[in-house]
């Protein structure tokens, strides 16, 4: 599931961008998530309603701003989704990701009601996933690249202060864009989302998963990371 939630996500794209710049933009407007629009303050124009808003939460987590936007959340899906999806089931992992993807919109949506600005991208669902990880592998080792002045170096690093620091930075960020004009980074999306994961997952995760990473538990993608004895 979690390569057909990347599959899902790359074809809404490609769609979007054959629509060319114009029709793309109207395609945002049509399935992004408008929070003045969902919460009746403005209204679209006919013509493009497409769908009922409330719906537009569900279709703007598969709407992505540009490649770099896309290939970020893809890289992050990939390299994270798989246990989670092993830890709970395939089905029960789809559920899991929507609703983090609704809390995740919804808690940016509720720091400005009246915005008019799309909301789009996967990256809520996701730090949802995050949520869930840091819960249930902190001592899974990340490879991460770590700039060092001129050089950079190749480092495992543990999930839980990856992780961790992801949604400290988050938290820093969201804090510092409220009164800020709507626009660019949902920060309070990735903090809603990254919550209701830590909230959600001992309900979603199958009864032999335990809690911080058990030892019986290997990874599928050594490539990526690679689990402590």
């Amino acid at each position: 599931m979690t390569v057909g939630l990347i599959a899902l996500n790359v074809l809404a794209f490609l769609y979007q961008i054959s629509l060319g710049p114009a029709e793309g933009e109207l395609f945002v407007y049509q399935y992004g998530a408008i929070p003045a629009v969902i919460f009746g303050s403005r209204s679209l124009p006919l013509d493009l309603v497409a769908i009922p808003a409330s719906f537009t939460i569900l279709t703007s987590m598969f709407l992505h701003g540009g490649f770099m936007h896309l290939i970020g959340n893809m890289l992050y899906l990939w390299i994270f989704g798989n246990n989670i999806e092993d830890a709970m089931g395939h089905g029960r992992f789809v559920v899991f990701y929507l609703i983090g993807g609704v809390a995740a919109s919804l808690s940016h949506f509720l720091t400005d009601v009246t915005s008019p600005v799309p909301t789009i991208g996967a990256s809520g669902a996701i730090s949802a996933v995050l949520g869930a990880y840091i819960l249930l592998y902190p001592r899974a080792q990340v490879l991460v690249l770590i700039p060092l002045g001129f050089f950079t170096r190749l480092m495992y690093i543990p999930a839980g202060f990856v992780l961790g620091f992801y949604f400290l930075l988050q938290l820093l960020q969201g804090t510092v864009s409220l009164g800020q004009a709507s626009g660019g980074v949902a920060w309070f999306a990735h903090i809603g989302g990254f919550i209701t994961g830590l909230l959600l997952v001992g309900l979603f995760k199958q009864r032999t998963v335990q809690l911080f990473n058990p030892p019986h538990y290997h990874a599928r993608r050594i490539d990526h990371w690679r689990d402590e004895p």
